[in-house]
């Protein structure tokens, strides 16, 4: 018995998948207030994820970037108002390989 593997080939997001990038409005804020530098204590990364939650809470492209987190599996940082703990709520449980 043969065994069939299908694979999709990788796609390239087209720039309209990335045009909500555009409007983010985190677009020119520094990048620390995202993603956790070395070292950083308990505390410290709470602060932190909240004002970057603060920051994505109003933003009008919030749906699109956490979805680009979840689909990307985006391991790090803040994306649409989510935080990698958060993330790993959201996305659905990864299931066994198929056998034949």
């Amino acid at each position: 018995m043969s065994q069939h593997r299908f694979e999709l080939p990788p796609v390239a997001p087209s720039a309209s998948d990335w045009d909500w990038r555009m409007h983010a409005r985190c677009r020119s804020m520094d990048t620390e207030l995202f993603f956790p530098c070395e070292g950083e204590g308990q505390g410290a990364r709470i602060r932190r994820e909240r004002a970057a939650k603060n920051v994505c809470e109003p933003c009008s492209v919030r749906t699109e970037c956490r979805n680009h987190a979840l689909i990307t599996g985006e391991q790090f940082g803040v994306w649409g108002g989510t935080t990698e703990k958060d993330r790993r709520h959201l996305r659905p449980p990864r299931r066994g390989r198929y056998r034949s």
